[in-house]
């Protein structure tokens, strides 16, 4: 006999070879069961009380020993029925229950990090704004380093020209030192405002803030950029960049 319909059904392979022996042997005690199903004694009582809450098997007592009977298989579908119930309401459960497991899921993305290496690495961690940010919005810019090789100069300036395009803008803070001709530059482009760090603090590595993201870089010696996706680092960043550029000036050529 084919039993993958019970299987799938819902019963084990122990249930079904001991339903089984139950519908050949009739009302009997555990030994034949044993015998028939090819069950081991030591789990019988288990299995037979699995299918006894499955509306499966019953017994009755004689002279204190059990004495165990198969429902009807009609009794199969009832069980498939009630089974299909419960799969609904516990749907239904899970449904509810959706909000708070993607919540979870987004809170353990949000506290993702990232290391991309390299200039090319550089590029890939910040050009995903574009992927992240809408027509409208900003990026914020901080601590970016006076002196710029010509071949990130030539990146920023293909890469505004695009950031142009697709309407999101930002705003830039340069260390001091760097030359009126980098500035001018950045501001010729449409959505872009760059001016100077009101303290003379240099350091070699500047932050790109966005969103929950915050990306910090190093374009010196050792190239790489960190992408840090968490609320309360980016808000704690965009704090010191807001206070920064209100005590900052507009570049004027």
């Amino acid at each position: 006999m084919n039993t993958e319909a019970l299987r799938e059904a819902g019963l084990t392979e122990g249930e079904i070879k001991v339903y089984l022996a139950l519908l050949e042997l009739g009302s009997t005690t555990t030994g034949p069961i044993v015998e028939t199903s090819g069950i081991a004694r030591s789990i019988i009582y288990q299995i037979l009380d699995k299918l006894a809450q499955k509306g499966l098997v019953s017994y009755i007592t004689r002279l204190k020993t059990k004495y165990f009977q198969a429902a009807e298989p009609k009794k199969i579908l009832q069980f498939i029925d009630e089974r299909k119930k419960r799969l609904e309401e516990n749907k239904k459960k899970v449904e509810s229950l959706l909000p708070q497991l993607l919540l979870k899921q987004q809170m353990a993305k949000e506290n993702e990090i990232n290391v991309y290496e390299g200039f090319k690495g550089i590029q890939t961690a910040h050009e995903k704004f574009y992927q992240r940010l809408k027509r409208g919005e900003e990026y914020l810019c901080l601590g970016i380093f006076p002196l710029q090789e010509e071949r990130y100069h030539s990146y920023w300036e293909r890469d505004h020209i695009r950031r142009a395009k697709a309407g999101i803008s930002c705003k830039l803070l340069f260390n001091q030192g760097t030359s009126d001709a980098i500035l001018k530059n950045r501001n010729s482009f449409k959505g872009c405002e760059a001016r100077l760090m009101p303290i003379n603090v240099q350091t070699p590595v500047w932050i790109e803030i966005y969103k929950n993201i915050t990306v910090i870089v190093m374009q010196f010696n050792k190239e790489f950029a960190i992408e840090i996706m968490n609320q309360e680092i980016a808000d704690s960043f965009k704090a010191y960049f807001e206070e920064f550029w209100k005590k900052s000036k507009p570049f004027k050529a």
